[in-house]
């Protein structure tokens, strides 16, 4: 299974990704070896996650959600989108 998720970082910005194996790559950026971007912007919060069959398809879901304004990421978190 692979996954497409956001986290909330402690100054309240949003971080989007995609992972096969999702606490495995949360716990990594909560020890600040996940990415550049959440490295500095401690502590993180798993706030959206999307189950996805193959790698492909949370690649392409990533790349929607990255596109996204920030209210409709929180749109889409809420369910409203």
């Amino acid at each position: 299974m692979n996954y497409t998720y956001m986290l909330e970082c402690s100054d309240g910005s949003l971080y989007t990704g995609w992972t096969s194996d999702l606490k495995k790559r949360f716990d990594c950026h909560s020890r600040g070896c996940g990415s550049k971007y959440t490295r500095s912007r401690l502590p993180l919060r798993l706030i959206y996650c999307e189950p996805h069959k193959d790698k492909k398809t949370a690649m392409q879901r990533e790349y929607f959600i990255k596109h996204l304004t920030r209210s409709q990421k929180i749109d889409m978190i809420r369910g409203r989108a």
